[in-house]
């Protein structure tokens, strides 16, 4: 199996649904988002490209694009950062982890990784989502993990439940009949950075 998203561009209306579910999902710490909802176009979050009344206004969800030739594995000098051979997934094993950030220097993709300068903090004294993702540490680099835990309960991802728009799709791109996959092969889609030769999981529908 391949797991990978096709995420419809023309279907999401940056209403950052998804990313809100991540961080509750993966208690996320103060300051750390490992989805983002780009405007696409706009100088700043939410604003057109173009002048009245030729604007266009468009969003792009970023997140770690679970590459099939992953930049980032093959920097690592521990480890810490790996492919699942199961699923394709990219995760990382925060009791490998040295904090080098070698894989955030090779990741083409900025701002997909994060890093735990100090003790991680939360806005509230209480851990939120779910009980069986790793705690998270101080100098240690994170990211999306596709929701491995929820996938290894045959769960779909938490941004994929919550989209309003249907927006957002997952499934086994080696498989010819999955939804993921009949989509991307009928419509038109886009890859970020595809001359990186990294061969990224995430489809995005035009």
């Amino acid at each position: 199996m391949r797991y990978g998203f096709a995420i419809d561009t023309k279907r999401c209306i940056g209403c950052h649904t998804c990313a809100v579910a991540c961080r509750y999902e993966n208690n996320l710490p103060k300051e750390v988002w490992w989805n983002r909802i780009m405007t696409e176009g706009g100088e700043y979050m939410d604003i057109p490209v173009g002048e009245f009344p030729n604007t266009r206004l468009s969003y792009l969800p970023v997140a770690c694009q679970h590459c099939e030739n992953p930049a980032c594995v093959k920097v690592c000098p521990v480890g810490a950062t790996y492919k699942d051979p199961e699923t394709g997934i990219v995760r990382q094993d925060y009791e490998k982890c040295i904090g080098c950030r070698m894989c955030m220097a090779a990741c083409p993709y900025t701002g997909v990784r994060s890093f735990n300068w100090e003790e991680p903090a939360y806005y509230t004294g209480v851990a939120f989502g779910a009980a069986d993702i790793p705690v998270h540490e101080k100098h240690v680099v994170e990211k999306c993990t596709m929701c491995w835990h929820r996938q290894a309960k045959g769960d779909q991802p938490a941004c994929i439940d919550v989209c309003p728009e249907r927006a957002r799709h997952w499934g086994d791109l080696d498989d010819p009949e999955s939804e993921v996959s009949r989509l991307i092969a009928s419509r038109e889609y886009k890859q970020l950075l595809p001359e990186e030769g990294t061969k990224p999981s995430v489809y995005y529908l035009v």
